[in-house]
């Protein structure tokens, strides 16, 4: 079945960038759920929509612009976005949460305002909304290949780091670690991998391919290493399994993507719960 994957170039690229960020997406939504953010991959995932919009409207005007990748733009935007959203959350201190609907909304006002301007919505936006195989060029393919190298070292070299901001942020403060700076390079990474996902899942989807995986690791793993193998292992099944279907069943990917790791949490929690279930008859049982 995944013989075609290998014959045609596109579906090569699709395949191989899906399997990146079906790595990419779960670590990283591991950290976020446990830091209880997950609303911050709506809001940086809507501010890379607002980037690849105003490409689109630039190139109009700016013929120069159309030879480069609108990727390549809504990175930018995500990043700054991040950006401001962490110089936001330390503006609001009290109120650090509010960080986040400001980005947000104003994020999709401009969206919004880029794409009208822009002469609507076109084949290539619905392609970032949603994810498209056929949109996954070589390029994609060596740009994710790269992202994914630098944000895995990055993981691995401030793992300790991110596990202790993770669990207790103040203490961690406290005991003097660089909060501030790690909490940067936390969300631009954050911002790097929502704007590279958008090709296969889309940017409508993308928050759902790093919280639902982790939501169902959350579930099963006894240890923090233990959610990210869990993470990983749902994302990756979610990214394969979605591609395939979506490749022969003719629909979108990035939908076929969502649906099964939703279908793999549901899964989860039926098993939790005819576990407990069956724990609990076993107590309940007397000795003969």
């Amino acid at each position: 079945m995944l013989d075609v994957f290998f014959t045609y170039e596109f579906l090569q690229n699709a395949f191989f960038v899906g399997i990146m960020i079906g790595f990419l997406a779960p670590v990283l939504g591991v950290f976020i759920v446990v830091r209880k953010l997950a609303l911050i991959t709506d809001a940086l995932s809507h501010i890379t929509l607002t980037g690849i919009a105003f490409h689109l409207f630039a190139a109009q005007s700016a013929a120069w612009l159309a030879s480069f990748n609108p990727l390549y733009m809504g990175m930018a935007f995500s990043v700054a976005g991040s950006l401001m959203m962490e110089k936001l959350r330390n503006v609001y201190s009290a109120y650090q949460e509010l960080a986040v609907p400001i980005i947000l909304s104003s994020s999709i006002g401009l969206g919004v305002v880029f794409i009208s301007l822009a002469d609507g919505f076109n084949n290539d936006l619905f392609n970032y909304l949603f994810g498209s195989v056929i949109a996954v060029t070589r390029n994609d393919l060596w740009t994710i290949g790269i992202i994914t190298v630098l944000i895995t070292a990055i993981l691995i070299f401030f793992y300790k780091e991110l596990l202790f901001l993770s669990f207790d942020e103040e203490q961690a403060k406290v005991s003097g670690l660089p909060s501030k700076w790690i909490n940067i390079v936390f969300i631009v990474i954050t911002a790097l991998v929502i704007a590279s996902s958008m090709r296969i899942v889309g940017i409508m989807l993308v928050s759902s391919l790093m919280v639902l995986p982790a939501a169902a690791s959350i579930q099963l793993a006894k240890s923090f290493k233990q959610m990210f193998l869990y993470a990983v292992l749902f994302g990756e099944t979610s990214v394969v399994l979605g591609l395939i279907s979506a490749f022969y069943l003719n629909l979108a990917p990035g939908g076929m993507i969502v649906v099964t790791a939703l279908l793999i949490l549901v899964t989860v929690l039926l098993y939790r719960k005819a576990a407990g279930f069956a724990i609990q008859t076993v107590r309940r049982t007397p000795n003969m």
